[in-house]
């Protein structure tokens, strides 16, 4: 059964469903987002896509939604961020913290990780180390790379 609403208009006792006044979640973005082409991580966008389906939002509104929150989060008294870089910093345990505080160290955790990984050049050690390695190209074929130096 919709969620029906008092309707202020001609009968005062006429009531209308939500949907009359309110078309959808992402309606009420539109009306006051101002957007800003930003670049996104594709699985990022993906999660925001699936997400945003489940509540009537676009990925782009879902994004913004995640950030409003993000920004709530961060601006919170409840959220410590002493402790919090005391678990990144390894010197207090993640477990001490409240939930909220959890979620922000995860966040961070996962940025740290990805830097890393963006960081890394195996080819460059491998071939320093006179060894050689595997990898697909652009056809998905397995292609040996610097094939004369000595496997280990």
């Amino acid at each position: 059964m919709p969620l029906e609403v008092p309707h202020t208009g001609a009968a005062a006792n006429e009531l209308l469903p939500l949907t009359a006044m309110v078309p959808s979640v992402a309606g009420c973005y539109g009306l006051i987002m101002k957007t800003m082409p930003t670049r996104i991580d594709g699985e990022l966008f993906g999660a925001a896509k699936v997400a945003g389906e489940i509540q009537s939002r676009s990925a782009a509104q879902q994004l913004d939604h995640w950030a409003r929150n993000g920004r709530e989060l961060e601006a919170s008294p409840i959220i410590t961020h002493g402790a919090i870089n005391k678990v990144l910093t390894a010197q207090s345990s993640y477990d001490s913290l409240p939930d909220a505080a959890q979620a922000m160290v995860r966040v961070a955790w996962d940025e740290q990780i990805s830097a890393k990984i963006a960081g890394l050049s195996l080819e460059d050690r491998l071939q320093e180390a006179g060894r050689p390695w595997a990898e697909a190209d652009k056809q998905g074929h397995a292609v040996v790379r610097n094939p004369s130096a000595n496997p280990a």
